[in-house]
């Protein structure tokens, strides 16, 4: 199973869902923080989601409930850059338990994960999108009940292709 993405649309067999990238479109992601979606082939690695929030998930892929002390760690100098972490920390990191609903529902692509590069970007997520499409750091947002929709289809060996034609 193939789910593309492209500049608009997250699309899935006959399905297609309008979707926000980074502000910097689709590329070669360079360095954290440059605010491009990496073009390539990835596999989801698990799902995290708000139990308080997302009643239930049917999925087959493995799925992480997000409690407040979570964080993901987008500091190169940390031993724990580019994975989950428990707050609080001294490094720079992105809060998973947010007040806004767009990491209600996370999808947590295998960039850069195997084996981790420091500084080669980090926390590649298809998350919830805001109500405007506004523009992602990285990350592929789509509306919530298309993310619900998506994950009841989800295996381990679904693959995402990100700027990448068939």
């Amino acid at each position: 199973m193939h789910i593309l993405i492209n500049k608009k649309y997250l699309i899935y067999k006959n399905y297609k869902a309008k979707c926000a990238i980074g502000k910097r479109g689709i590329g070669n992601k360079r360095k954290e923080g440059d605010l491009i979606t990496p073009k390539g082939n990835y596999k989801i690695k698990f799902i995290l989601y708000r139990k308080d929030r997302v009643k239930k998930i049917q999925s087959k892929i493995k799925k992480i409930v997000i409690k407040k002390n979570m964080g993901w760690c987008n500091d190169p100098r940390s031993k724990d850059y580019n994975k989950i972490i428990k707050l609080p920390t001294s490094y720079t990191f992105e809060k998973l338990y947010k007040k806004e609903n767009i990491y209600d529902i996370i999808l947590v692509l295998n960039y850069n994960m195997n084996p981790i590069t420091k500084n080669k970007g980090s926390a590649i997520f298809i998350h919830v999108a805001k109500r405007n499409y506004k523009k992602t750091e990285g990350c592929i947002a789509i509306k919530k009940i298309s993310l619900v929709k998506i994950i009841k289809k989800l295996n381990k060996n679904t693959h995402i292709k990100i700027g990448i034609q068939k």
